[in-house]
């Protein structure tokens, strides 16, 4: 019997761990296996990063696909921070693929604006022998509140006289995270381009309140779509991937609402009875009455 191939073995134990702390569990195997580094960094979605810029002070996400070693290329500067040492500086886009590069930078920012009502996005391009490719990223969190300020203190005492009357209320602190990565190629055929998008979704959601305890619940989606699309002009592959995205993350969004969300709230409901045990123990015994009546 062959011996397992160690990279595919990383992936399965990575698919059965919690995907809340894939960061860390990523990290910890490639501390295990230093030499499948590349290919897990390359090959393993996880929750994105966020970093500002330094030259123009905007925030932009970090991936796999802005990574030159330890430094990352920021979309609005095109400059790796930190810079690079080496005479090419870093690998960046050509000047036709970079202007293209900036129109859907700006772009997918209203976008992210109007549909996520804040959050972080990035895109990164880049040239291929007979085309380009690239990449979307958006990104929302909902970070936890704050802590309670130290008992005695001013903000203690001023949270105290501004809370007084929701002060018995139950408290639930949630959590939340929803990061889109969509990795898209585009290869030119005469008026016609053939586009390529590979969409994963990462959510991650949290609960906590004393009547509650803990609740967590996360996981990834990902979804391949391919399209013939006329593209005359680079402005025409601007708005054709921006299409292509909008659909793709509404198709995701109500898989996700619909499907997922909807059968662990199936789950949930037939787990946990509303009514009494009296109750329902009635209920049923009025149900069996109604069938034997009829059947007579």
């Amino acid at each position: 019997m062959a011996d397992p191939d160690p990279f595919d073995s990383a992936l399965d134990l990575l698919r059965r761990l919690n995907p809340a702390h894939t960061s860390k569990n990523l990290d910890a195997l490639c501390q295990l296996a230093p030499s499948l580094t590349e290919d897990l960094l390359s090959s393993v979605d996880q929750p994105l990063e966020v970093r500002k810029c330094k030259k123009t002070g905007r925030e932009y996400l970090l991936c796999d696909y802005n990574r030159d070693g330890d430094s990352w290329r920021s979309p609005w500067s095109n400059e790796f921070e930190p810079p690079i040492e080496d005479d090419d500086g870093g690998t960046v886009p050509s000047d036709r693929v970079r202007k293209m590069e900036i129109k859907l930078n700006d772009g997918i920012d209203i976008y992210r604006d109007l549909y996520y009502d804040g959050g972080v996005s990035s895109v990164y391009l880049w040239d291929l022998d007979d085309g380009f490719a690239g990449v979307v990223l958006l990104k929302k969190s909902n970070d936890p509140p704050p802590p309670p300020p130290r008992p005695g203190s001013i903000a203690h005492r001023i949270a105290l006289l501004t809370s007084s009357a929701t002060a018995s209320a139950p408290q639930t602190a949630s959590t939340g995270s929803w990061d889109s990565i969509h990795v898209f190629e585009s290869v030119d055929r005469a008026r016609m381009s053939h586009y390529k998008l590979t969409s994963t979704v990462i959510l991650q959601l949290g609960a906590k309140s004393e009547a509650l305890g803990n609740m967590s619940l996360g996981g990834n989606l990902t979804r391949q779509v391919e399209q013939d699309m006329p593209a005359e002009s680079d402005d025409s592959h601007v708005s054709n991937i921006g299409k292509m995205i909008e659909d793709m993350e509404l198709k995701m969004r109500n898989l996700l609402q619909e499907v997922y969300f909807g059968k662990a709230k199936d789950v949930v409901g037939d787990l946990r009875s509303i009514s009494s045990l009296s109750e329902a123990n009635r209920d049923k015994a009025t149900h069996r009455e109604m069938i034997s009546g009829m059947s007579k």
